[in-house]
């Protein structure tokens, strides 16, 4: 039997880049990453972890964007990381409304599971990095070790650690690995 593996999963919004407000990018110009973030996925990659981005985009479903523009921002995502000799073994997005009542869309844990299964991943030895109540219910869900980013966001979810950063947080899961 193979070895499973551990993983990363990212929220986007909030973790990797910035928001407006509640609203994420809809286009390549307003992807803006917070500083770190390349340095740390290519830290998570140098240690053997897979790394993925799991992210919710109604704004598709809804209109606000286009599935190019959604594969516009995560192109230029790709890039910046890939500068600092960072990687995402793969970017999944659920784009459906957000009343859809999908099986993928934060806070179900379907993005996880579809990619712990498609990759081999240990969830019980993976983490789920997120800066909303969404993103730590999704990860408990899928058994996955919990880390909150700080944010101004109401938070009702107990993570199992929290950081100021995906810097930090980068650091805390090498630290437990």
């Amino acid at each position: 039997m193979t070895q499973k593996k551990r993983a990363v999963f990212l929220d986007r919004d909030g973790v990797l880049n910035k928001s407006y407000g509640h609203r994420p990018p809809n286009n390549a110009e307003e992807l803006i990453l917070f500083p770190g973030v390349p340095e740390a996925v290519a830290r998570l990659n140098g240690a053997g972890l897979l790394t993925f981005v799991v992210t919710n985009q109604g704004g598709v479903g809804l209109g606000y964007m286009t599935p190019d523009d959604l594969d516009a921002i995560h192109g230029k995502l790709t890039e910046k990381v890939a500068q600092q000799g960072g990687s995402f073994t793969e970017i999944m997005a659920c784009t459906h409304k957000p009343k859809a009542g999908c099986a993928c869309r934060k806070p179900k844990p379907g993005m996880l599971l579809a990619l712990a299964e498609k990759y081999n991943v240990d969830l019980s030895q993976s983490f789920m990095v997120g800066d909303r109540d969404m993103d730590i219910e999704a990860g408990k869900a899928a058994g996955t070790t919990t880390i909150l980013i700080e944010s101004e966001e109401k938070i009702r979810q107990v993570p199992d650690y929290t950081c100021p950063d995906l810097s930090s947080a980068s650091e805390l899961i090498l630290s437990l690995i």
